[in-house]
């Protein structure tokens, strides 16, 4: 009978937490036409075109628009002789411009900025980036180009060779991105960085001197213009034209609805790593502490772990005033050094989950990179049956050796559902771009959200798959993956109320999303990064439509996301039932309000401004959530007051 409630009671879990996570999301469309997200009402956007009136633009030194431009079907479209370059009403300094164009077969336009009207021609005094057919073409700058200025370039560190072009065939839309800032312009084709540049630097006024535009003497130079649009003689059309205006410094504001006065404090602040200290008996600086996972397991409500990317794992007493931990495992022997090598900062011990009987058969499982190889490791441990306290190393069973094409983009979070199985997240396996297609290649686990079984074993796996998993059965798909489309989870948290399970994925080029997995999801990339078209690859056989992120900020807010958890406690009551995350880079804490009718965030909070890399979050029995910065001193974990 109790072997029959068991076996009950684990098919119940089951169905419940399939209900819970294994529903679709509904998919809604990629970006609204001619509207703008919550996230780039919030960043200070605004449209310049609405798709129903011209309002705003008129042809150049005249005081209206001519009937060449029309608009059809929610575009701007020359499509008549005599068009003439057309200029925006208003006069921009420094701005963020996104705009879509679609051209015609071997046509070609150009969008200008920081154009005056006292020339013949816009191009005079406006520094042009190309727009054209790149295939039948008739002119050898590309889409994107700086004209006769600046070009894109091979990325060396990403091991590219030849010229970048992420530009689409013609009749097909693309989006440009221009950045002009005092501190760095730059200039993305499809979501693809080309180039940077410096208005009236030395490397731009040595560039303009070779250029036909040497002779215009104010060429370049005005700081502050109107924008135009090229009539070059070929069809060619713009929709979602949006701009942000930039503050004298090129910052632009945060995406946010409001506030919080919370103070960060050590949450404990007399705690000594066992057998670490800040430097060596020489005096040299040991490698800092950077804790990647702080969590706790079944039956063990009182005691935290806390695990260094270094490959090590401590025990705590969740005590303020703690002041010992006790070394539980270290495989510093196994694991790469993330701060040694190349971009090595990706690797190292970088998944920690207890199994959920971890109270009777002692299991647990990390996922790290292997030293000699670069593999991503899945490994199942045991707690040592001398002393419970610690473990056995030399229980070690490898459960899944994941081959790593690059040193970056590694993910390595593990989590248990509720429905006892192990999540893995993987990320694309690294370099620019996604260049072996992982994120959408379903042949490959990387890329993806892996789930398997890892209480039997079977077909010659330490694991076994899912009878539910969104893909069992399918030719030439990995039936581990159980959601894909994503380029470096960082990282996952299931919500212990709610069973969803979180992943925030680093983004590229221009944005940092946050999403919630859900059975057999696609998340875009790498066709997609946030809510906006990617490259220039096409879309393969059989995936499904990427589904929206719930959140998604742009790089100037920052450019590295660190994926958090959601606050189930209320000793801090401004944050309970609030997902927290941050960004490596700008040293942002928010608070998201989630609603789970729309799948999208219905409020932003700041919990911190700047300062803080945040590197990981972690969460204790009790529901409170802690960040953790890499630290020389070993004062790791704080938390909110």
């Amino acid at each position: 009978m109790a072997l029959l409630f068991k076996q009950y009671r684990a098919v119940l879990k089951t169905v419940v937490w399939t209900f819970l996570v294994g529903c679709t999301v509904p998919v809604r469309a990629e970006s609204p036409l001619n509207q703008l997200t919550r996230s780039e009402t919030l960043a200070g956007w605004k449209l310049l075109f609405d798709g129903t009136s011209t309002n705003g633009w008129r042809n150049y030194q005249k005081k209206s628009l001519s009937d060449g431009w029309q608009i059809v079907d929610g575009a701007l479209v020359r499509s008549g002789k005599g068009a003439g370059d057309i200029v925006s009403d208003a006069k921009y300094k420094y701005f963020e411009l996104s705009i879509e164009y679609q051209i015609s077969k071997a046509g070609n336009s150009g969008f200008m900025f920081h154009v005056t009207e006292d020339n013949p021609a816009p191009w005079q005094s406006g520094p042009e980036i190309q727009i054209q057919d790149n295939v039948d073409g008739h002119d050898p700058q590309k889409s994107g180009w700086l004209y006769q200025l600046a070009k894109p370039y091979p990325m060396a560190w990403a091991g590219e060779t030849q010229t970048p072009d992420a530009t689409r065939p013609a009749g097909q839309w693309n989006q440009l991105f221009v950045r002009i800032a005092p501190n760095q312009c730059e200039v993305a084709m499809n979501g693809v960085v080309y180039y940077q540049f410096k208005l009236g630097d030395g490397k731009w006024n040595e560039q303009v001197s070779k250029s036909k535009f040497a002779k215009f003497a104010g060429f370049g130079k005005a700081g502050l213009g109107h924008l135009c649009l090229q009539d070059h003689g070929d069809e060619v059309k713009f929709r979602n034209i949006k701009i942000r205006e930039l503050a004298e410094d090129g910052s632009a504001v945060q995406p946010i609805d409001g506030k919080l006065n919370l103070s960060p404090v050590l949450a404990f602040p007399k705690l000594e790593w066992d057998g670490w200290q800040p430097v060596d008996e020489d005096g040299n600086p040991n490698t800092p502490r950077r804790i990647l996972e702080l969590t706790h397991a079944p039956s063990q409500p009182n005691l935290l772990y806390a695990m260094d990317q270094s490959g090590v794992i401590y025990s705590l007493e969740n005590r303020s005033d703690v002041t010992q931990s006790k070394l539980f495992l270290d495989i510093q022997a196994k694991v790469n050094r993330w701060n040694e090598g190349m971009a090595a900062n990706e690797q190292g011990l970088l998944g920690l989950a207890f199994h959920p009987d971890y109270s009777t058969n002692g299991q647990f499982f990390v996922c790290y990179t292997k030293k000699e190889n670069n593999h991503s490791i899945v490994a199942r441990y045991e707690r040592s049956k001398k002393d419970s306290s610690v473990a056995d190393i030399a229980s070690e069973q490898i459960i899944m050796d994941i081959e790593q094409p690059y040193t970056n983009h590694n993910g390595g979070c593990i989590e248990f559902g509720k429905d006892g199985y192990l999540y893995i997240s993987l990320g694309d396996g690294g370099g620019r771009n996604d260049p072996k297609n992982s994120g959408q290649d379903r042949s490959d686990l990387l890329g993806s959200i892996l789930r398997i079984d890892v209480n039997k074993a079977s077909d010659g796996l330490q694991y076994s798959i899912p009878a539910d998993n969104p893909f069992v059965g399918q030719p030439g798909v990995r039936p581990e993956i159980y959601a894909y489309g994503l380029r470096n989870p960082w990282r996952i948290a299931f919500d212990s109320k709610s069973g969803r399970l979180w992943c925030a994925d680093v983004g590229q080029d221009l944005w940092e999303e946050i999403n919630i997995i859900s059975k057999g999801g696609n998340y875009g990339w790498s066709i997609r990064e946030g809510s906006y078209s990617f490259g220039n690859r096409a879309r393969l056989d059989g995936v499904s439509d990427p589904i929206e992120p719930v959140w998604a900020y742009d790089h100037s807010a920052g450019k590295s996301i660190t994926g958090g958890r959601v606050v189930n406690s209320n000793r801090v009551p401004a944050l309970n039932g609030k997902y927290l995350y941050a960004d490596y880079v700008s040293g942002s804490i928010w608070a998201l309000s989630y609603d789970p009718a729309t799948n999208s965030a219905s409020r932003i909070e700041q919990v911190v401004e700047k300062g803080i890399p945040v590197m990981a979050f972690g969460e204790d029995s009790n529901g409170d959530v802690y960040y953790m910065i890499d630290s020389a001193k070993g004062q790791c974990i704080y938390k909110f007051e």
